[in-house]
């Protein structure tokens, strides 16, 4: 595969469902700012200019293509061939860095002078804190008291970029505090610029995250047919709000023949402990858009509870709903324990030390695929230093 990347081929749409999921619920005080966002993303679809400069930091500042890498003992192992597409490897550890150069980009144009952020395990805080540090942005992050806890590595990191993070101790103070606390800042600041960081949020937020993130997919289809002259027999990601997900799925979406499969943070397996909301939630609207979310008996929002606090939220991507309901795509419960033996099997049998959250895909890949001699592309959405000193050796 040549070092670089192709112009986009597909469009931004203005469409703000996904069949019945989507949509832009949000105060009028909003409405104005997302629609005129919209008209801008759906412009700078014909704007190479934009094209280039995007592509330009993807090569040049984040280090793409990132790497596909075939896992031998493991596969060797488990019976199967499993291949990594290593969105670990990219500047600052995650896939999270691609919409937010795309994303900051834009903000460029909108002559924005103030980036606000939500995160949960902190990899999308420090890639934006990154991205708004490259251009000289002043950059806000809110974040759960709870997560910057356990996440006080990336709180550090945030900061030595300049950024302000501003944590909260409401609710469980967990991503999805962090997302309310961010969009309440931003009602009463609209002259910010909210660069959210999942494919979830009101339109049209779930369809610029995802012209973002399809980068992962489109380098590994191609890298994919370079290694073994044929598609995989699926494509497998972790989800929690859906980016790197649907990163990874857009590259096979159209090839019926490939299986794709999200696994979602189990938590400790029932309702009240987890994040699965594709599994145990219904539909509804949430923070902006309708999608499933985590309910209780009277329809509101439920806790979420997840090792991984990327996974850790009751919401998901309404992309993800509609390809769950349409069954493109079948959502899997990983636990927390499943997570972290996949976590220490990959550190000491592949020298790769994965993010927790992705140690839920791995985990998927494994329990699913084992014997089966498939070859299953699994996204490994980030690196795991941040996670070290929660994991037990043993």
């Amino acid at each position: 595969m040549e070092n670089t990347i192709q112009l986009p081929t597909d469009t931004f749409t203005t469409n703000p469902y996904y069949n019945e999921f989507g949509g832009a619920f949000v105060p009028e005080a909003l409405t104005a700012k997302l629609q005129e966002l919209s008209d801008l993303m759906e412009k700078l679809d014909t704007d190479e200019t934009f094209d280039r400069e995007f592509i330009y930091y993807l090569n040049h500042f984040v280090g793409r293509p990132s790497p596909m890498y075939f896992a031998r003992r493991l596969s060797e192992k488990y019976g199967l061939k499993l291949y990594l597409k290593r969105e670990d490897l990219n500047h600052t550890g995650s896939h999270k860095i691609n919409n937010t150069i795309g994303q900051i980009l834009v903000a460029k144009r909108l002559n924005a002078k103030e980036i606000i952020a939500e995160t949960g395990a902190g990899q999308h805080g420090v890639a934006t804190a990154t991205a708004a540090a490259m251009l000289g942005l002043r950059c806000i992050v809110f974040m759960g008291a709870e997560d910057a806890k356990r996440q006080a590595l990336n709180v550090k990191r945030m900061q030595l970029l300049g950024a302000q993070v501003n944590t909260t101790s409401a609710g469980r103070g967990t991503l999805k505090d962090a997302v309310d606390a961010a969009l309440g800042y931003y009602i009463n600041n609209p002259e910010s610029y909210y660069l959210l960081g999942s494919q979830v949020g009101p339109h049209p937020y779930p369809r610029m995250v995802a012209r973002f993130q399809r980068i992962i997919g489109r380098e590994a289809r191609e890298q994919i047919l370079e290694a073994e002259n044929s598609l995989p027999n699926a494509a497998v990601a972790c989800i929690g709000g859906g980016s790197n997900a649907i990163g990874l799925f857009q590259g096979f979406i159209d090839d019926q023949q490939v299986e794709l499969h999200g696994a979602e943070g189990g938590g400790m397996g029932f309702l009240g402990k987890t994040a699965a909301t594709l599994n145990l939630g219904r539909p509804a609207i949430f923070q902006g858009t309708k999608s499933y979310c985590l309910l209780d008996e009277n329809d509101e929002p439920l806790p979420s509870y997840s090792i991984a606090a990327g996974l850790d939220y009751p919401g998901i991507s309404p992309q993800h709903a509609m390809l769950k309901t349409n069954k493109r795509a079948m959502y899997h419960i990983i636990t927390d324990d499943e997570a972290i033996a996949a976590f220490r099997e990959l550190s000491t049998m592949e020298g790769i030390i994965p993010a927790v959250e992705s140690a839920h895909a791995v985990a998927l890949a494994l329990k699913k695929f084992a014997k089966t001699g498939k070859t299953i592309v699994v996204n490994l959405s980030g690196r795991g230093d941040k996670d070290i000193d929660r994991i037990p050796l043993s």
